[in-house]
């Protein structure tokens, strides 16, 4: 059966934002969706004629978007939420992060944590994730239990892990994995090389290799801290970026993570390699890495993503308001007021992480062919009324909790804000059972941590 031929849901909500070529707000229109697909966006009473037997869905009140992308993440490091602040990079990663991962990393871990940013993600409109962490099957499994489209990095570090001896045995796992999973259409890969400084010149030639011959993006953390690009310049004799560019890692295929401490030459040679950039502004933030050049970027019309990295550096894995303060970080640093605005800044969490992923084709916009991802946002409550623009008052006024239905690939993930399907339901029980297991071992860790049950949040 082809989409054109599966029965059909009419979604009907007061506005949507397509997020494609033309108007950016539509009102009175309907979103045809059969089978995995969107098939039309056509006036309601267009969409009714063509489709008189069709389950109506009336969403008055709403704002309909394509599914948020999630750009840059560490998914299972949701279990680490918290217990690693107030540090910078260098110290939360060797004396926090590094030791915790070290004695509690399986994939276990990986799966729990996994259900946990999952849930926060679909929770807050998020439908697709970029993740760059071990054990990637158990990010899959956790994903798919869920009913989330995921981007599993296929990770590559210097060190070993309990996941891995090195890069060549990293990469022979991930490629293993990503031909095991070859027909879930909801799972697809990145090469991720964890960073310029973590990943030798062999490993990185490795991956630059298998880009060409894969076609597959690479996924890695790039100018993150001064520190990093003193060290590296100091180690290697030119700033990362450069050695990556004589690697032959400089192009279309590049995610380069962070990115916060460019120079206009640096700028200049991602725009002409066609890169794209993944901000993610509270990580920066929070960690004190500084405020990245996006006016600069946008001006040279970098591709430009939005990422909320994980947990145990943001803290919420939340990226409608990881989007609100790229946008007004952006208007502070540059002192101009219509840098990176709403429109644009919807277009950043949606089309161009698509983009950056090499998915543009499937999701990240609101068009007939593409895969239906939706998020419906209810604009009707009193805290957000008079609305003037819509995709306004979704950047600067809403939030995750307006978030009220789901669909990923045509199926209703989430339902008037509750997980819609037994699958997911069973999942989340089943990980409340080893909440406390997970607060208790990773306690031992943490100055000052609770070690009591009780003190941890339901979800």
């Amino acid at each position: 059966m082809t989409p054109n031929d599966a029965p059909a849901l009419l979604i009907s909500p007061e506005w949507i934002a397509p997020v494609a070529s033309g108007p950016d707000i539509l009102v009175g229109h309907t979103v045809i969706v059969q089978a995995d697909r969107i098939t039309g966006v056509l006036p309601r009473e267009a969409a009714s004629q063509l489709h008189p037997e069709a389950m109506h869905q009336e969403l008055p009140g709403h704002l309909l978007i394509p599914g948020l992308v999630n750009a840059h993440t560490h998914a299972a490091m949701a279990l680490l939420q918290g217990a690693a602040d107030d540090l910078p990079l260098e110290r939360w990663l060797t004396e926090r992060i590094w030791p915790m991962e070290g004695a509690l990393m399986s994939e276990e871990f990986v799966h729990d944590g996994t259900i946990l940013a999952c849930h926060e993600m679909l929770m807050g409109g998020i439908t697709t994730f970029n993740d760059m962490y071990f054990y990637p099957q158990a990010c899959a499994r956790a994903a798919l239990s869920l009913g989330m489209r995921a981007v599993l990095g296929i990770v590559v570090i210097d060190f070993p892990t309990a996941y891995g001896s090195g890069p060549q045995d990293y990469l022979a796992k991930g490629l293993a994995l990503r031909d095991a999973m070859r027909h879930e259409d909801l799972i697809s890969f990145t090469l991720a090389p964890h960073a310029p400084y973590s990943v030798a010149d062999a490993a990185l030639t490795d991956v630059a290799r298998l880009c060409a011959e894969l076609q597959l993006p690479v996924h890695m953390h790039v100018h993150e801290t001064e520190q990093e690009v003193a060290e590296h310049l100091e180690r290697y004799g030119v700033r990362p970026l450069h050695r990556l560019e004589r690697l032959g890692l400089l192009g279309p295929e590049l995610i380069a993570v962070h990115a916060v401490h460019l120079n206009e030459a640096e700028m200049q040679l991602l725009a002409r390699h066609g890169a794209s950039v993944v901000h993610c502004p509270h990580s920066n933030l929070k960690l004190g890495s500084g405020i990245a050049p996006v006016a600069r970027m946008l001006e040279l019309g970098i591709n430009l993503a939005i990422g909320t990295d994980g947990s145990a550096s943001n803290n919420r894995l939340d990226l409608l308001q990881e989007t609100r303060t790229a946008s007004l970080l952006a208007k502070g640093a540059s002192k101009d007021a219509a840098v990176f605005g709403a429109h644009r800044a919807l277009r950043a969490a949606t089309l161009d992480a698509a983009r950056a992923l090499g998915c543009a084709d499937r999701i990240g916009s609101i068009e007939p062919g593409k895969q239906a991802d939706l998020v419906s946002i209810d604009l009707a409550t009193h805290s957000l009324q008079p609305i003037h623009d819509p995709i306004s008052h979704l950047i600067f006024s809403a939030g995750r909790e307006s978030v009220t239905n789901v669909w990923i690939a045509g199926q209703s993930v989430v339902v008037k804000r509750q997980m819609a399907n037994a699958r997911a339901r069973d999942a989340l029980a089943d990980m409340r059972a080893r909440k406390v297991m997970w607060h208790n071992r990773l306690g031992q860790f943490v100055p000052g941590s609770l070690q009591s049950g009780s003190a941890l949040s339901r979800f």
